[in-house]
């Protein structure tokens, strides 16, 4: 049988209660991240662009870490953008970044707005890990 995990970060069980849903979630070798916000170190979004990108990987990879997996076990990426076209080449500058030479697949959605207020960008991921059996720290 598989096993299940949800993965909830310190701090953030009253906002997983109030709205349902877990940072991430492993099941066996899978982790399914939830939609991850670029915030800065006092909660909010970060006014430079390029901030929010960076701080939106740093954020991926603080969940994938709970869940005992890493960037570089991102198999699938999906983007959702406020001004798609726009964002794109700074985007994949933060991307390149903090996932030098990955390629996973990869999806980025235009949208007119996001749950969080004055957020450019919402990232959702999708990663497998090699022990299936190990659960998240």
């Amino acid at each position: 049988m598989t096993t299940r995990h949800p993965v909830v970060l310190p701090g953030e069980d009253a906002v997983a209660a109030r709205f349902g849903f877990a940072s991430a979630f492993r099941a066996g070798g899978t982790v399914y991240v939830s939609g991850v916000i670029g915030r800065s170190a006092d909660g909010r979004v970060p006014d430079a662009e390029a901030d929010e990108y960076t701080a939106i990987f740093e954020r991926l990879a603080v969940v994938l870490d709970a869940a005992g997996s890493s960037l570089a076990d991102v198999v699938d990426l999906v983007s959702y953008h406020v001004d798609l076209h726009g964002s794109l080449p700074a985007f994949l500058a933060a991307k390149a970044a903090a996932m030098p030479g990955a390629t996973p697949a990869w999806t980025a959605i235009g949208c007119s707005a996001l749950a969080a207020p004055g957020a450019r960008i919402e990232l959702r991921a999708t990663a497998v890990v090699e022990s299936p059996d190990t659960p998240p720290s």
